[in-house]
């Protein structure tokens, strides 16, 4: 169902005002989601006219942005991504792994996004295949498909990495499959002490190399001794890295897979309210337990604008990347001696297509029979409303 509200009213009302009162502030990409996500489904775009075979019942359908910051945008861009990656898919369970980053780290990635969130996805990457590779532990070399999040639930800036495991992998001299234990894959703790070490290793590294970058209360970090001094906490942490028991079979994977893929801060339905001046939405308090977890909150639009765009990431960033078996230079031949170590029969290729081609023509709302596009319309140009037939007179009784 269609929320009543959404980012794109909230940008739209507030979005000008923002863009004035931060002038100066605003990155070009920034500037370039926020055009978006306002246009997104308006005539700004241009769109199509379409019109049922049968009945006549028209209407108009605007064209979408595009934007992958945009929350309209997404559902599409996920069904053909799953759609793609359905095929990967092996018959084992499969393992949900995060890597979070500490507040004293997010504060430099929030400054250094490009470089530091590569190095998020590397480090935590090669953390997962180095203790699997490892005799003591798995080893096998498995296959890995990781999601760049950058968001808490409520918007706040909380930089980790959602990672989805199948539970196993091929030995390494490549002779058969090594499952997993039922429940567990890899020990969190092992992970969380490579990966603490090698991040703090690879952080010290760019900034020597000068590839990081420091402003306002920060610029005093680009001192070599102000930096180590920044980081000493953090070696003592204990690095969070979270794994979850697996999904109950492949189609537990994709579901959960749609619900992280192409997520953006916050999505359509999760907005409660708007009054011009201030935005209302539900969010998550994970330091509460139970139905004291689903909370309310309501901030300033202007506050609401600022936390979204915290998310904007650098042009060009991927933000879905996969790893091992599941690299894009090996996928199908490492796929392929998967199947064969598992004795599972591999997909044929037409596997799925029908005889003749699918209609994908939309459904009349009114009668259930096919909508066909009777009239193209530009960018920022009003469709002209087809001529309606006379209607039926009816006699009323005295």
């Amino acid at each position: 169902m269609r929320s009543l509200l959404e980012v794109a009213d909230i940008f739209r009302t507030a979005g000008p005002a923002y863009r004035d009162t931060h002038a100066g502030h605003l990155s070009y990409i920034q500037l370039k989601v926020m055009t978006a996500i306002e246009n997104c489904r308006t005539a700004a775009l241009g769109g199509h006219v379409e019109a049922c075979e049968d009945c006549g019942h028209w209407r108009i359908a605007y064209n979408s942005c595009g934007n992958r910051h945009c929350p309209k945008c997404q559902g599409a861009a996920a069904r053909t991504w799953l759609a793609e990656r359905k095929a990967d898919l092996l018959p084992v369970g499969y393992f949900h792994v995060v890597f979070t980053l500490p507040v004293e780290i997010a504060d430099i990635a929030f400054q250094n996004k490009a470089v530091v969130y590569d190095l998020l996805f590397r480090t935590a990457s090669e953390t997962m295949l180095t203790i699997a590779a490892d005799p003591q532990h798995l080893g096998a070399r498995i296959g890995i498909t990781a999601v760049l999040h950058t968001w808490g639930s409520a918007m706040t800036h909380h930089p980790h990495v959602h990672m989805i495991v199948p539970g196993g992998g091929i030995a390494l001299d490549g002779t058969r499959w090594i499952s997993s234990r039922p429940a567990f894959l890899l020990p969190v703790r092992v992970l969380g002490a490579l990966f603490r070490r090698l991040f703090l290793t690879r952080l010290t590294q760019l900034h020597r190399t000068g590839k990081l970058a420091f402003f306002g209360s920060m610029a005093g970090l680009a001192d070599k001794r102000a930096f180590l001094r920044h980081l000493a906490p953090v070696r003592k942490k204990r690095w969070v890295v979270y794994a979850k028991p697996p999904f109950s079979g492949p189609e537990a994977v994709l579901a959960y897979l749609s619900r992280y893929t192409h997520r953006v801060a916050i999505s359509n339905r999760r907005l409660v309210a708007f009054d011009r001046q201030e935005v209302t939405f539900r969010y998550k308090d994970y330091r509460r337990a139970g139905d004291e977890r689903q909370s309310i909150m309501t901030i300033s639009a202007d506050e609401f604008i600022r936390r979204f765009l915290l998310h904007v990431l650098p042009r060009g960033f991927h933000r879905i990347r996969h790893y091992g078996l599941l690299a894009s230079s090996s996928r199908k031949t490492s796929l392929a001696r998967a199947r064969e170590l598992l004795d599972v029969v591999p997909p044929a290729p037409d596997e799925g297509v029908p005889d003749r081609p699918i209609d994908l023509r939309p459904l009349c709302p009114c009668c259930g029979g096919r909508m066909i596009i009777i009239e193209v319309f530009e960018r920022w140009r009003q469709p002209r409303p087809p001529p309606f037939p006379a209607l039926p007179t009816r006699e009323v009784a005295p």
